[in-house]
């Protein structure tokens, strides 16, 4: 097994997909019927063994409930981390209307994920019919998540301000050389921000990416764009990005969308909504 391969398999998966369009069945609108969610995904490889992961489980960055991969799989030696970039369509939906999530990116956001969760899963069980032991930390029975400290139980210091998860597929994409935080805590890559990720654990034999960055916020030029276009004020130079409050705005959405909950103001209508920004030099010293 190769990353090429899962290239090519993703590639050939994403090609007139009928799971990745917005479906008749679904659609909120009749117009919408026929939008794709997501472009040609990027991968990214690292290795299970990277130090990184260890630093995860420590105060302040995840915290001690995060598993490595090792703990996912004892024998794995790699980590794919993908990254699905929302299409332009449903990127220019969102950018373009104000405080409130699009329709399009609302569909991407719950539709377009249920596809993405299918194409992972079809993903590592045709990795282990080629007699590749592989596994999705995201829809393994072990995955919990915690919100306002509600979820995963047992640790000292999960409190109201607690949100996380045992597995992120943010610091396992920035592992794999995929990409950097921004300022709204999401991972800027050479497609931009505006998409969502997936992730492997497996025993697959790969020579890790190269990290072209060594520090958490490198492609991050923190103009303050994400600031001014988030609806409810959860992002700031000095605090970074307050989950309590986003969470807050999706479970609005939720209750005024429902089936459908999102946002991504912050991921769009930005320099790295799809593309790395150009640099300048910035004052780094947020957290993540």
């Amino acid at each position: 097994m190769t990353k090429e391969r899962i290239e090519n398999w993703l590639g050939n998966r994403m090609k007139d997909h009928p799971g990745n369009v917005i479906s008749a069945d679904f659609a909120v609108r009749p117009e919408l019927v026929g939008v794709h969610f997501f472009d040609e995904p990027l991968v990214g490889i690292g290795s299970a063994e990277d130090p990184l992961f260890d630093e995860y489980k420590k105060e302040g960055v995840i915290g001690p409930w995060h598993l490595s991969p090792k703990e996912w799989m004892p024998e794995a030696n790699t980590v794919v981390s993908v990254f699905f970039p929302f299409t332009e369509e449903v990127r220019r939906s969102n950018r373009e209307t104000e405080g409130e999530p699009s329709a399009e990116w609302l569909h991407g956001r719950i539709e377009g994920q249920a596809f993405l969760a299918d194409t992972m899963r079809e993903l590592a069980a045709w990795m282990n019919e080629q007699n590749v032991p592989t596994l999705v930390p995201a829809q393994d029975e072990r995955f919990q998540s915690v919100m306002g400290g509600q979820g995963i139980t047992g640790y000292e210091n999960i409190n109201e301000k607690t949100y996380g998860s045992r597995w992120s597929e943010r610091h396992a994409a920035y592992v794999c050389g995929l990409g950097t935080f921004g300022l709204s805590k999401g991972i800027i890559t050479e497609k931009g921000m505006a998409g969502r990720f997936g992730s492997l654990v497996t025993v697959m034999e790969a020579e890790p990416d190269v990290r072209k960055y060594s520090g958490l916020y490198d492609y991050c030029i923190f103009c303050g764009a994400c600031i001014r276009r988030c609806p409810v004020q959860a992002i700031s130079f000095e605090e970074g990005k307050k989950h309590p409050l986003c969470h807050q705005k999706l479970m609005q959405t939720k209750r005024d969308f429902a089936p459908r909950l999102g946002c991504g103001k912050c991921q769009t209508g930005v320099p790295c909504e799809s593309r790395i920004p150009e640099k300048k030099t910035v004052d780094s010293r947020l957290y993540i």
